[in-house]
């Protein structure tokens, strides 16, 4: 983690475009040499049976130490801070769900030169509702309540994700159809916009909702998710201190990076039209792109061509009265209050849950 928020400017952060996540590079251009690693790693990576633990990898694999490393937190990471963390995300979880496909996602798209990973890759175009569930999981998981404990899945599922990324990053190079300018796929920067998005981003769009989130909430959320993108093998120097460094970090990414392309357009539609597809709240079509305008600001809205009138006043003030309202309610039980709201996403997805099981 970094204290001196000069270190983001120009000449810093091109180099980080240019960096991928070595240790995980090396080990995927291992795996690929040989058919049977290879296989033996996408099983891993499909499967959710006891075959495939993190023990098994790093069983299989002793010689990479971000393997058997694995479960190994950051020296500087506080586990009282993430316990505070997991404890805010139970008590907004369901609306922090929300907010991932109604602000941070369409947010990443906005970097033109990060989102043409996703766009090459085609996932969110034609596996939409895949690729959302799977992003959706892989949050429900890692902000668990016991999440980094000896019971957790985190360590397990943000490694599958840090080798996903590399197998990635290693696909879109070989398919000749990447442009260095753009520096590499899924690189350090991105990567840095990408967990800002998820944590920093999730907060302002809480507080635009209504939502009274205190300063301590603040930092445990940022620095839950500080932890995780070491984990997912985030250079530290692209780790803010805190939240003020957070805000720089994300501004000079938007300065950098942020503008109109039609693949950030195009995976905009394809992310609001599941979004309007799964709808079953009373609110219109209307409504919700008009509260994402509202969330993303109309500069970035526009930049996406997400085009709908503006919120009324009278609806804005309602959601953030009673939202504000709902910010004081007693504090229940973090375990609980998780363990339900993973159940209910869950049970509206069952056709997902039973994919991943079979």
């Amino acid at each position: 983690m970094i204290k001196d928020h000069k270190i983001y400017d120009n000449a810093f952060l091109n180099l980080k475009r240019l960096s991928g996540d070595p240790p995980a590079d090396r080990f995927i251009a291992h795996v690929f040499e040989n058919a049977d690693r290879k296989l033996q790693l996408q099983q891993w990576i499909s499967s959710s049976d006891a075959d495939s633990s993190l023990t098994f990898l790093q069983k299989a694999y002793p010689e990479f130490a971000f393997i058997s490393k694995a479960q190994e937190l950051p020296l500087w990471a506080k586990p009282r801070l993430m316990k505070a963390g997991a404890a805010f995300f139970a008590r907004h979880a369901e609306v922090i769900m929300s907010l991932l496909g109604l602000l941070s996602l369409p947010y990443c798209y906005t970097a033109a030169n990060g989102a043409m990973v996703l766009y090459l890759s085609e996932l969110i175009r034609k596996q939409t509702t895949k690729r959302l569930y799977d992003t959706a999981v892989f949050v429900w998981e890692v902000m668990a309540p016991d999440a980094f404990e000896q019971e957790g899945n985190a360590y397990e599922v943000v490694l599958k994700v840090r080798v996903m990324h590399a197998a990635v990053r290693y696909y879109t190079l070989q398919s000749g159809k990447w442009d260095d300018s753009w520096g590499v796929p899924v690189n350090q920067e991105d990567m840095a916009g990408t967990n800002l998005s998820f944590s920093l981003i999730v907060i302002r769009g809480l507080r635009l909702l209504g939502f009274n989130v205190s300063q301590a909430d603040q930092a445990a959320f940022i620095h839950h998710w500080a932890v995780i993108g070491y984990l997912m093998g985030l250079d530290e120097d692209l780790i803010p201190g805190n939240s003020k460094m957070a805000q720089q970090l994300d501004s000079a990414i938007k300065r950098r990076h942020f503008r109109s392309s039609i693949h950030g357009q195009e995976l905009t539609t394809s992310l609001t039209k599941h979004i309007l597809a799964i709808n079953k709240s009373k609110a219109t079509g209307k409504d919700i792109l008009g509260l994402m305008r509202h969330l993303l600001g109309s500069e970035i809205a526009d930049m996406l061509a997400i085009e709908a009138p503006d919120l009324s006043v009278y609806k804005l003030t309602l959601i953030r009265t009673l939202n504000l309202l709902k910010s004081f309610k007693p504090r229940n039980d973090t375990r609980t209050l998780h363990r339900e709201a993973y159940a209910t996403f869950k049970m509206r997805n069952p056709d997902r849950v039973k994919s991943k099981k079979t």
